[in-house]
């Protein structure tokens, strides 16, 4: 995911709630109450449901939790607590959802989106457009360690020369998260690349060296499908190219020079300036980068027929803040050419906060551990424990809603477990982020999930099921442990 800094403190240490007198199966009626709720929602509201009902199933989800909560004797007290610790928590992620939604602004009003797309369009044909969708994003993540800034800065791009492409934003954005989550997984510049670890109880290097066992293979296998879609993909009927190559020449002023922000923001992030920072500067430069190549669009947005500096400030501010447009008469390129601005993110920041109070309460009554534990006595083999943990990863994302405590919550209930078994740590750290780290993006509700589809305009559902590396990677992990590949022992280097 990001940097240190999302986290007031480090993860590792937020304590785990516990409670003896909470039984399984009434940890799991907020569970299924949420699920049943969501799935008639969806089925009312289709794709308007994270317009609004769904933020406020979740905080009935978190009132279910809450009656729970008070038959078994927790106060209200200690699940408001909970709430606002995770509400807390996200405080650094919701900065950063405002920054995207201002830097996208300030990115498409300068012209480096429309520039950006202008020459992707020349050297990616639809062939190879969603395997280096894949390449180029697993680049970017493994140098900043951080899905979030791949897909706010050339994941946008991406989308938008895939638009112009007349390809799939369901396939393209599937292929962004997939290279995106590479590089957050063996990254040693992603904070989860660390925290896995950091919880099982080994060292970084040990376990990116054996996290490449499992991660390698799923990046070829994604690469691989995303190629065979490539050869077979229907592209009659796409935009006219040539078309919209004119229509972007005429509406902004494209020039390479531009491409020098997004490579400044990019090696900020590999300097390992807090992301906050590197975005918050992008946005800045951008600005100066419309005011000087731009100053016709930034002056027609300020409601003037010349750039002044009333007209350029509020130009800039509008851009920053609310939906602005750049004018276009090519029907392809008006959605394309389109912001929200900060105004954009507020729909996912409403979901965060919902979410963060339904796992906030669902940690505060204890349910979390006692589902994790429950989860582990299922099982007694080597692979029945390798199951559990990613059942547990799995389940976490889904209620707890945070990427974080997917990691953590299994990483301590789970360490002594693989001692017991005789294997060594790195096996655990590996399936924490084989399970933890990459389904977080696949849950709407959860913080990954939210953050990438307001990010690139596409709902979850629409690119879960492209979004091959991070769903097929626990069936890798398992696939390992049920041939016993590279299932390193504490005696013994591997069986």
């Amino acid at each position: 995911m990001e940097s240190q800094d999302i986290r007031p403190k480090s993860p590792q240490d937020e304590p785990i709630v516990e409670n003896k007198e909470l039984r399984i199966w009434e940890a799991l009626i907020p569970v299924f109450a949420l699920i049943a709720m969501l799935a008639y929602n969806v089925y009312v509201y289709g794709g308007d449901a994270l317009s609004g009902s769904n933020q406020f199933i979740l905080l009935m989800g978190g009132a279910v939790a809450a009656i729970v909560g008070i038959f078994n004797k927790v106060s209200f007290d200690q699940m408001i607590e909970e709430v606002s610790e995770n509400i807390k928590a996200t405080g650094g992620a919701i900065l950063i959802l405002l920054m995207v939604g201002a830097l996208a602004g300030t990115w498409l009003i300068s012209g480096i989106i429309p520039t950006m797309i202008y020459y992707g369009l020349q050297i990616l044909n639809p062939t190879i457009f969603l395997a280096a969708c894949v390449i180029i994003c697993a680049i970017i993540s493994v140098a900043t360690g951080s899905s979030w800034t791949t897909s706010a800065t050339v994941g946008i791009a991406l989308i938008g020369i895939a638009e112009a492409l007349g390809i799939s934003l369901g396939m393209t954005a599937g292929a962004i998260l997939s290279g995106a989550y590479f590089g957050d997984k063996i990254s040693p510049m992603s904070d989860t690349t660390n925290l896995a670890p950091a919880m099982a109880g080994t060292d970084l290097f040990t376990h990116i060296r054996y996290m490449l066992y499992t991660t390698v293979p799923t990046l070829l296998v994604t690469l691989t499908v995303f190629i065979v879609i490539g050869l077979n993909l229907d592209t009659t009927g796409a935009a006219d190219t040539q078309s919209i190559l004119n229509s972007v020449d005429d509406a902004v002023n494209v020039n390479p020079w531009l491409f020098i922000v997004p490579l400044l923001v990019i090696v900020l992030i590999i300097k390992k300036t807090p992301p906050l920072v590197a975005l918050l500067i992008g946005t800045l430069l951008a600005a100066v980068a419309a005011l000087l190549f731009q100053p016709n669009i930034v002056a027609a947005i300020g409601g003037g027929n010349s750039l002044t500096f009333a007209t350029g400030y509020k130009g800039l501010m509008d851009a920053i803040t609310i939906d602005t447009a750049i004018p276009t008469d090519n029907e392809a390129l008006k959605d394309l050419f389109s912001s929200g601005g900060m105004s954009s993110m507020l729909g996912t920041i409403w979901l965060i906060l919902c979410a963060m109070v339904f796992g906030g309460i669902m940690d505060g009554i204890g349910a979390l551990a006692v589902i994790s534990k429950a989860l582990l006595k299922l099982f007694h083999t080597t692979f029945g424990l390798f199951a559990s943990t990613v059942a547990s990863c799995l389940a976490l994302n889904l209620t707890a809603s945070d990427q974080y405590l997917a990691i953590v919550v299994p990483g301590k209930m789970y360490a002594q477990a693989y001692k017991d078994k005789g294997l060594a740590p790195e096996n655990l750290s590996r399936t924490l982020e084989d399970s933890g780290t990459v389904t977080s993006v696949l849950v709407p509700w959860n913080t990954c999930g939210a953050y990438h589809s307001g990010v690139l305009g596409v709902d979850t559902l629409h690119y879960a099921g492209y979004a091959i590396f991070n769903w097929l990677s626990p069936f890798m992990t398992l696939l390992f442990a049920a041939f016993r590949i590279k299932i390193r022992q504490l005696s013994t280097k591997t069986i």
